[in-house]
């Protein structure tokens, strides 16, 4: 049965006509004549505090935003996601990162089988190669023990893994280190290996039909680099390590394939970090600290099936971002990490909600008629503010921010965090308020919306709480929006058309080109100006 257009929705028709009287709204005059509007407007939850109260909101806005999530079904649409049924309904698959975090003795379902006890096995796998790589236990072919482990991945495979290790290396062992090489830029690997020791360098090549072409491409050039270095074919099984489903492929590699660590359709690679593709964070971080990741992962996951939508930090911060894309225009939002640890987290943010909510399709494979998937970026603390920040502030373009801070650093020295937070909580200040001036390039009109999400400290706990509250946000939206937010056939066909043009750039003589005039021309001048 066809889904009644968002759009005839009586909360969104609502919403049409309520935010244009909110625009003519200020955030000074919200703060000046509610006192309570600060606590009433936050939530503390799991460790987390959201502040959100410097939104453009006032309680019937909210009450329409949620009103509109459950006309939406959001509540039938998370319990059927936790239910593990099939609601990648292009792929019909389920959707069941879910149970990569699930406590040992539960019970999530696909197809009739409980997935749950195959995900630990795997990590009780993973951490036993983990801890023998840590311990030194786990030699090279040489003897010697691993120094550098090299993940090779690309998209989920890759952004994971980095934002991870970035964010929880005060963790890690600093008697390894960790690379990561994804760009079929030769560039990227070159420089990745170019100080290393093959003898005491270890690969996780993460692919899970072992055939990604940028993925593959590296690992090809890693091993022919470690077998060149070493002198010996057989010295592959004892420095690559497999993340794949793909027994034969990774076996004619030269892996042995007791060293492949495996995981499954019904997790999509932009949510997979807490599986196997998080090897290297296991390695970097020890056992107990994954495990402590994926517990922050896990109660994210409870408060987002069961707590009301009033208190339930996705949905709000999901509904939000509804609000600014589809009724005030916003075509951007900006994630701003004021601790330097999370300096790639917008990066990862990037491709977990922009490759699951760019779409313009919906479930009914009818095209869509508004606005869905904001362009997500930003950069660590003060960083920004000597960059883009202008922009924000006194730009033409309206754009929400995200705030993430810390009330404690993992490397306290003299004022700095105090200087770090400051900035932090003036800025949400100034984007808010404002300031009048009567010379006019000085003036700065705020009303500027932002959330602030804070913690007593960046833990492995609080980064798993902190990734899966966005991948739950991203959720509610997608169900709002009535689009799959779960596949991702955009990337497809740019793959199939390289895969065309590789051996027209390749061949000898001059080959019969099929393509537009355009892309016709810029093959020829490639090969003519190629050394």
């Amino acid at each position: 049965m066809r889904r009644t257009p968002v759009t005839q929705l009586p909360a969104w028709l609502a919403l049409g006509s309520h935010s244009a009287a909110l625009k003519s709204l200020h955030l000074r005059d919200l703060f000046a004549s509610d006192p309570g509007r600060a606590e009433r407007f936050s939530v503390k939850a799991e460790g987390l505090f959201l502040d959100y109260s410097k939104n453009r909101i006032t309680d019937e806005t909210l009450g329409l935003l949620l009103q509109l999530a459950r006309e939406s079904g959001l509540a039938e649409s998370i319990e059927a996601m936790f239910r593990g049924d099939a609601i990648n309904l292009t792929e019909n698959r389920s959707v069941l990162h879910t149970a990569l975090r699930a406590p040992k003795g539960a019970e999530i379902l696909s197809g009739g089988v409980n997935v749950v006890p195959e995900v630990h096995a795997v990590l009780d796998k993973m951490e036993d190669f983990a801890e023998r790589v840590r311990s030194g236990a786990w030699t090279g072919h040489t003897g010697k023990r691993v120094r550098t482990v090299v993940n090779v991945g690309i998209g989920g495979s890759d952004l994971g893994p980095v934002m991870a290790y970035e964010a929880l290396r005060h963790y890690s062992d600093r008697d390894l280190q960790f690379r990561f090489v994804s760009n079929v830029d030769g560039t990227d690997f070159a420089e990745a290996v170019r100080d290393l020791d093959a003898s005491e360098t270890l690969f996780l090549v993460a692919s899970k039909t072992f055939t990604t072409l940028e993925t593959m491409t590296n690992a090809q050039s890693a091993r022919q680099w470690l077998v060149g270095e070493l002198g010996d074919e057989s010295a592959v099984a004892k420095h690559f390590v497999a993340i794949s489903t793909n027994a034969k492929e990774v076996s004619k590699f030269g892996i042995d394939t007791a060293n492949m660590f495996g995981f499954w359709d019904w997790v999509g690679g932009r949510y997979s970090m807490d599986s196997a593709i998080g090897l290297s964070t296991m390695i970097a971080i020890g056992g107990a600290n994954f495990r402590e990741m994926l517990a922050g992962f896990h109660a994210m996951d409870v408060h987002f099936r069961t707590t009301p939508f009033e208190r339930n930090l996705p949905v709000l911060m999901g509904m939000l971002g509804v609000l600014y894309t589809n009724f005030f225009d916003a075509q951007t939002a900006a994630v701003l990490p004021y601790d330097q640890y999370l300096k790639r987290f917008p990066a990862y943010l990037q491709q977990l909600t922009m490759e699951s909510n760019g779409k313009s399709v919906t479930l009914d494979g009818v095209a869509v008629d508004y606005e869905t998937g904001a362009i997500y970026w930003g950069e660590p603390g003060t960083n920004g503010q000597h960059s883009f920040y202008q922009l924000i502030h006194q730009g033409t373009k309206l754009i929400p921010c995200d705030f993430i801070g810390f009330a404690n650093s993992l490397n306290p020295l003299g004022a700095h965090h105090d200087i770090l937070v400051a900035n932090l909580l003036a800025q949400a200040e100034a984007l808010a308020f404002g300031k009048t001036s009567d010379q006019p390039h000085r003036n700065f009109t705020g009303n500027r919306p932002s959330n602030m999400i804070l913690a007593e400290r960046l833990t492995p706990g609080i980064l798993g709480k902190l990734v899966a509250l966005y991948e739950h946000a991203v959720f509610a939206q997608g169900i709002v929006w009535q689009i799959n937010s779960f596949d991702q056939w955009g990337v497809e066909l740019g793959k199939v058309l390289a895969m065309k043009i590789v051996p027209e750039l390749q061949a000898t003589g001059d080959p019969e080109l099929g393509h537009d005039a355009s892309t016709n021309a810029l093959i020829r001048w490639y090969r003519g100006h190629r050394a």
